[in-house]
């Protein structure tokens, strides 16, 4: 019966989008603007339609935590504006945030979690005060794995006690992956037109891939990370989540760039092209480009053998596209690399997560935790509406017992660095490549560990209809090659396609 509704509704929106004479519902950035000019439609239109669709959906999905309040505010500011001028990029776009992601407005910013409820930041995240310049509207927050899945091993990916379970548009009771959940299941199921995610393991590559949405983890330090609640700034990256390549690149260009609040993003101003990334989308950017595949282990276990024939199939389509594909290589000590108490990532990653998270929580200017500890404290305190009985918080525990980063931390480090510069830095150097070719988001370790970028692009569905999707994944600062080739295979394959809500 809860079945039929949903398919109800489903349809009956479907038939709504279509009524005027413009169709949001999977419309681009680029469709959006063309009809803003022609008068076909307003920002107000959209942001109606975008919520009216989440007040209907969201009960079944969860992909949105908040609605902004001043979002309808926002869109008439836009379409008066677009009287006297007409700006084009995200000029009047409504965009979901990510809740971790901070905004200095009526939004609360709190990862999914009741212990920041109520907390005032400072100031806007770097990217958001970037969006709003580019005149883009913040039409809410969308749910994520709690804490950007750093406080428990046990919760299951796309829940917070905030957001509740996020569920994936394509499968129901499908993983949505995380912890970026929120945003890919709300882009994928047409609640809003464009969303950001953050990434620090493949937070954004992972839901982007089994929800069927495009995905880009840029080079840390492109975009900043400066008002975003923090994992480790040395892997943190903030990055679009979006229907098509050309919408992700759109926010790219929008979000990328120096912020004074993010020492990390200098070096951002020497690699990031004068005339943007727009220009990178080129339909022949396969043509000349050198792919590497390795097998083992991306294609002998996981999505990669799963999908073989799939994988196969679109191995050819990047030979007829003019790719040169490099096979049966190799990435030393990828077995390591991929065991994050191995490679040394866990062991980092927490001792910086404190140090993080304590710089964070104190530069709030009102907030009902100062550290690490009141958050464990309070966590524990309220366990009903934390689920600390069924999920715990041994990685917070884990956080708590460090004390800075030492000897241990330090050898961790450098281990990484070295399995980064052998491994992935390596084939890719000896062997000419441009983007190496994996299957879902198999490879989210090795580019984590390297701060390297990655885009994934939907790539199938299996036979239960679960999408899953293929990363192109390159050196730092590499995106206007990664853009050229995931745009082109994107234009090649035009596998996407509206989520079905099945059970």
């Amino acid at each position: 019966m809860a079945t039929n509704v949903i398919l109800l509704s489903f349809l009956l929106l479907t038939i709504l989008s279509s009524t005027n004479a413009f169709n949001i519902e999977e419309a681009t950035i680029d469709d959006m603007q063309l009809a803003f000019t022609k008068n076909q439609l307003t920002s107000l239109d959209l942001v109606q339609f975008y919520i009216g669709r989440i007040h209907r959906l969201n009960k079944v999905i969860n992909g949105v935590i908040e609605i902004n309040p001043d979002a309808m505010h926002q869109a008439k500011k836009a379409d008066k504006e677009r009287e006297y001028k007409c700006p084009g990029g995200l000029h009047g776009i409504p965009i979901l945030l990510k809740d971790n992601i901070g905004t200095k407005d009526k939004l609360n910013t709190t990862a999914g979690s009741f212990a920041l409820l109520g907390s005032v930041v400072p100031r806007d995240a770097g990217v958001v005060a970037r969006l709003r310049k580019a005149g883009a509207i913040i039409l809410g927050k969308a749910s994520l794995s709690e804490w950007a899945h750093f406080r428990s091993l046990n919760a299951p990916d796309g829940f917070s006690p905030r957001g509740g379970q996020g569920k994936n548009p394509y499968v129901l009771s499908a993983d949505p992956c995380g912890s970026s959940s929120g945003p890919a299941i709300s882009t994928a199921a047409n609640l809003v037109a464009v969303s950001l995610g953050t990434e620090t393991d493949g937070s954004i590559i992972c839901p982007a891939s089994v929800n069927s949405v495009v995905g880009i983890k840029p080079t840390v330090g492109l975009t900043s990370r400066a008002g975003v609640i923090p994992v480790t700034p040395r892997q943190d990256t903030i990055g679009p989540i979006t229907r098509t390549v050309a919408d992700a690149v759109h926010v790219l260009d929008a979000i990328a760039g120096f912020d004074l609040n993010d020492a990390g993003t200098k070096p951002a101003s020497n690699f990031i092209p004068k005339d943007g990334y727009k220009q990178f989308l080129n339909h022949h950017g396969l043509k000349g480009k050198r792919l590497g595949i390795v097998r083992n282990p991306f294609f002998t276990v996981g999505s990669g053998a799963a999908h073989a024939q799939d994988f196969e199939y679109h191995f050819q389509t990047l030979r007829q596209q003019g790719a040169i594909l490099v096979d049966d290589l190799e990435i030393a000590n990828i077995d390591a690399i991929s065991n994050a108490t191995q490679s040394g990532e866990a062991v980092a990653s927490i001792a910086e997560f404190k140090i993080a998270l304590n710089a964070y929580l104190k530069d709030l200017v009102v907030s009902p935790v100062r550290s690490l500890a009141d958050v464990i404290a309070f966590t524990q305190k309220n366990g009903d509406i934390e689920n600390i009985d069924k999920f715990g918080q041994e990685i917070f525990l884990a956080a708590q017992a460090t004390n800075g980063i030492g000897d241990i931390e330090n050898a961790a480090l450098s281990n990484l660095a070295k399995l980064s510069n052998e491994g992935f830095v390596k084939v890719m150097q000896d062997n000419k490549l441009d983007a190496l070719v994996t299957p879902g988001a198999d490879i989210s370790p090795v580019l984590a560990i390297g701060g390297l970028p990655g885009i994934t692009v939907p790539a199938g569905y299996d036979n239960k209809g679960v999408p899953f999707g293929i990363t192109f994944g390159g050196l730092k600062w590499a995106e206007p090659t990664l853009i050229e080739i995931s745009y082109a295979f994107e234009q090649a394959t035009k596998i996407r396609k509206p989520p079905s809500f099945k059970p």
